[in-house]
């Protein structure tokens, strides 16, 4: 004997011509945890399941509706027009439901779950882990990893973190994103070389031509932060190669603080070392470039009420940054 729907799902998913019948909500938790993931197997880590279960519960789902969901990939699924549509109907009244149901023993008697945050490493190790120092302090268990953006999402799309620090928006609606921090990026190098060029006065009056023979050092070979400067301030194409590469930007700092060529790096990582006179800014413009930050979430992981403690406190302390 079925059970009534008294949360609203009945009619969620069905086709027009379909015969009346709730919907199964174990069906739409699984569909949702796909369509969030972009895979069978990221969603049976979610949930806990197996994945041959995953698959067979969306062939049952596809047989209700009618419908192909998802589109099969070498890596992956990609969500057809109507599970976009399905998944922006049930997404709100779904995860309201899982606040009030996914906490079933009491907070006293509750193993603390650890939250999982990931992030640039500059970030993480400068602002970030100082800002939730109280948290520690006060019971929080913490899990902290770094990486580069798109990779780390990825990461928290398949279940492995519970906040991601991105430097650009997610796409799409699966992940939810605010805005945490602006980087400001600021061109500089050791006071040698900005006596070498003449100073910062020189460089304005003559361009970034001055600059040429200047080693420059840099986090990737593709010079992105370098190259974005270039672009924005000087609106032209940045052609000069690195002679230092390091996939630290704190590695970089060091390297152009002990005169090993000029950088671009964002000033809440170079502050002290400009107030000090250990770093030059070469070029003060009216309009800097500047990167926003985003807190990423993990759908699904509000059930765990630390999360929001680390999301709140990250919010609040990212003001003074």
């Amino acid at each position: 004997m079925r059970n009534k729907d008294p949360d609203g799902f009945a009619g969620l998913v069905r086709p027009a011509d379909a015969p009346p019948g709730p919907a199964d909500l174990n069906l739409l938790r699984t569909f949702l945890a796909v369509h969030r993931s972009g895979s069978f197997t990221a969603a049976a880590r979610l949930l806990g399941l197996s994945q041959p279960t995953v698959t067979a519960q969306m062939r049952s789902l596809e047989r209700q509706v009618g419908r192909e969901l998802f589109e099969r990939l070498p890596r992956g699924v990609a969500p057809s027009p109507y599970a976009d549509e399905l998944a922006a109907r049930i997404v709100a009244p779904l995860d309201a439901l899982a606040e009030v149901t996914g906490d079933t023993v009491p907070a006293g008697e509750r193993p603390a779950d650890p939250v999982h945050l990931a992030g640039p490493a500059e970030l993480m190790c400068l602002r970030v882990l100082p800002a939730l120092a109280p948290l520690v302090a006060d019971g929080l268990l913490l899990r902290a990893a770094t990486g580069l953006t798109d990779a780390l999402l990825d990461e928290l799309r398949a279940g492995r973190h519970d906040l991601v620090i991105a430097t650009a928006r997610p796409r799409g609606r699966a992940l939810s994103a605010v805005p945490l921090m602006d980087e400001e990026f600021v061109l500089t190098a050791a006071p040698h070389w900005a006596a070498r060029i003449g100073g910062p006065e020189n460089l304005a009056a003559r361009g970034p031509g001055v600059l040429h023979g200047l080693p420059l050092v840099t986090y990737a070979e593709d010079l992105p932060i370098a190259r974005r400067y270039w672009r924005h301030v000087f609106g032209r194409r940045l052609d000069c190669p690195a002679a230092v590469t390091v996939p630290d930007l704190r590695g970089v700092l060091a390297a152009v603080v002990a005169g090993a060529g000029f950088s671009v790096l964002p000033r809440y990582l170079c502050a002290d070392e400009l107030a000090s006179g250990a770093l030059v800014e070469l070029y003060a413009p009216e309009d800097p470039p500047i990167n926003t930050a985003y807190l990423v979430q993990r759908p699904g992981s509000a059930v765990n009420p630390q999360v929001a403690r680390v999301r709140d406190l990250l919010i609040e302390a990212a003001r003074a940054w």
